[in-house]
């Protein structure tokens, strides 16, 4: 096969100018149609990646304005307790104050936020205590060792969290005249 006979067998008849033949306006429209594809493909991904930044910085928003404005059920159920509280402060009156305690704790439990307050006795509790000082029991009182002696101050749960533990003084063994059993000073040394 000569040169002239492959440039005869590849050149469409006709000349540079003819139609395309059928098979190439076949293939030209498939790749229109792929390319087509492609395009919806890219403007769906995308819409789909707007979308989904678009959630985000709506959930961003969200999370924001609720640590923002969280509370605010809460400041309003402590307004009328500050009214009071300003009303007695003014009037020096024992019967206002005590009813802004109880004001001040409905508010507290409208919250879920309940006291720590152990009573004397009960058993320290790492989890919601904080010992501020070991003690002997008071006179003719006998405690058990780690048992609570007193509150110095109340501690306070939200829901099932703790917000302040309970500062509290503890019950320390009760050392024995024959010699401190908590100390090594009595100790055998060989």
């Amino acid at each position: 096969m000569s040169n002239n006979d492959f440039q005869a067998q590849s050149a469409p008849a006709g000349g540079p100018d003819a139609p395309a033949s059928a098979e190439d306006k076949t293939l030209d429209k498939l790749l229109a149609e792929a390319e087509a594809r492609i395009q919806e493909h890219k403007d769906a991904w995308l819409r789909a990646v707007a979308d989904a930044d678009n959630a985000r910085k709506r959930a961003q928003a969200d999370v924001a304005a609720a640590r923002k404005y969280g509370i605010e059920s809460f400041a309003e159920n402590l307004l009328p307790v500050m009214d009071s509280l300003e009303a007695a402060l003014q009037a020096k009156d024992v019967s206002a104050i005590e009813l802004t305690a109880r004001q001040l704790k409905a508010a507290l439990e409208k919250a879920s936020i309940r006291e720590i307050s152990p009573a004397p006795g009960e058993r320290f509790d790492p989890h919601v205590h904080q010992a501020m000082a070991a003690v002997e029991a008071p006179a003719g009182e006998k405690r058990e060792p780690n048992s609570v002696v007193g509150v110095m101050q109340k501690g306070y749960h939200l829901h099932d969290r703790v917000l302040r533990p309970a500062l509290v003084t503890v019950a320390k063994a009760v050392e024995k005249p024959s010699g401190n059993p908590n100390s090594d000073s009595n100790l055998n040394s060989n």
